[in-house]
């Protein structure tokens, strides 16, 4: 873990407690390590999903009843 850390309170259920416990004992390493990866790992998510966005930006634009109708004449639904 960086040495610029900061300290941050966080309430877990407590089976979800014994979980993080369990795996940190297992993968030795410590629950705020497997915290912190696993935020960086949301955060990577959110990063791929806005790149998606951002190049699907121009794509025609279809509307809900559109889709189903272009599904039924397909004979999806």
């Amino acid at each position: 873990m960086s040495t610029l850390s900061k300290r941050s309170t966080v309430y877990f259920e407590p089976s979800i407690h014994n979980a993080l416990k369990l795996k940190a004992a297992s993968s030795n390493t410590s629950v705020s390590e497997l915290i912190d990866e696993a935020v960086r790992l949301l955060m990577r998510e959110d990063q791929e999903d806005l790149t998606a966005v951002r190049q699907r930006a121009n794509e025609p634009e279809i509307s809900y009843e559109e889709l189903l109708n272009s599904l039924e004449a397909d004979g999806k639904i």
